[in-house]
């Protein structure tokens, strides 16, 4: 079944691959909880029951939910589903606390783009280092910027090169689960760059993107009340 919050969901990390390979990526399936939202869990798993074609049984009362991976025929026969495959982030990836011992204050932000890591410096020589989503072959990028604005849930307006390449893509996106940009975005500079969270948090480790750093959503509304506006960035 398709519905419009699926079709939504591929404006993340899915179409911009899309855009640059011209693989489609939408009928691999996607795992990973929504994360950072009130009840999202509990949302994410009757979204995914709708979306593998779960149906209410009619000679049961409506409240008894077909057991996990199985579907209700018409006349109440189960009918066994195969489960989606879930995508993992790689533990590595995972927030940590590391030592440091470079020349940078604390509330620096250095982003290791081979490595696809993001450090932010703090005080007695350490760092909390976040895994990151980084800009693929092409879309890189390196320099010093500093974080110009903060946002909670922020809009998405899809820059006109990629309009250009994507004609059909929404104008305009609010903020919300199914935008690409996740729970919080930093803005560097005046650049079209961010640090953002995602809604496809399985993209974590890769390169994905056309430039921006990506996280999961519980990371960069993490680093979010960490990183004060008018904080460096230095992108290696």
């Amino acid at each position: 079944m398709t519905t419009a919050s699926t079709a939504r969901t591929n404006y993340g990390g899915g179409f911009i691959e899309m855009l640059m390979t011209g693989r489609d990526p939408s009928p691999q399936p996607r795992g990973g909880a929504v994360y950072n939202r009130p009840g999202g869990y509990a949302a994410y798993g009757q979204s995914r029951r709708a979306a593998a074609g779960y149906e209410a049984d009619p000679f049961q009362p409506q409240d008894r939910q077909p057991a996990p991976g199985r579907r209700v025929a018409a006349y109440g026969q189960p009918i066994e589903i195969e489960r989606p495959i879930e995508r993992v982030i790689d533990p590595r990836f995972h927030k940590q606390e590391v030592a440091y011992d470079g020349p940078h204050k604390p509330g620096t932000i250095i982003i290791d783009t081979p490595q696809r890591f993001l450090f932010l410096v703090q005080p007695g020589g350490r760092a909390l280092r976040y895994g990151i989503g980084v800009g693929r072959p092409g879309f890189s990028w390196a320099g010093l910027k500093s974080v110009s604005r903060k946002a909670e849930w922020p809009t998405w307006t899809p820059p006109p090169e990629m309009l250009k390449r994507r004609p059909d893509l929404p104008r305009f996106m609010p903020g919300g689960p199914e935008n690409p940009m996740g729970a919080r975005a930093m803005y560097l500079g005046s650049s079209l760059y961010r640090i953002h969270g995602t809604n496809e948090p399985h993209t974590i480790g890769q390169a994905v993107s056309s430039g921006c750093i990506r996280m999961t959503n519980d990371d960069v509304t993490d680093l979010y009340e960490r990183v004060r506006v008018g904080a460096k960035v230095l992108v290696i």
